[in-house]
């Protein structure tokens, strides 16, 4: 877990508000490394894309 990242009390709070894979839609990326991406970018204000 790297530093600013949720921890693991923090993520089980939110991951019932995340959707689950059908299995018809290409390979998801972790809900969680997502999550801490945009929250890294939030934090140092790094530009979106």
């Amino acid at each position: 877990m790297g530093r600013g990242d949720l921890s693991d009390a923090e993520w089980e709070r939110l991951r019932p508000f995340l959707s689950v894979s059908n299995g018809r839609c290409g390979s998801w990326r972790s809900h969680r490394q997502v999550i801490d991406g945009i929250l890294h970018r939030v934090r140092t204000g790094v530009q979106w894309a």
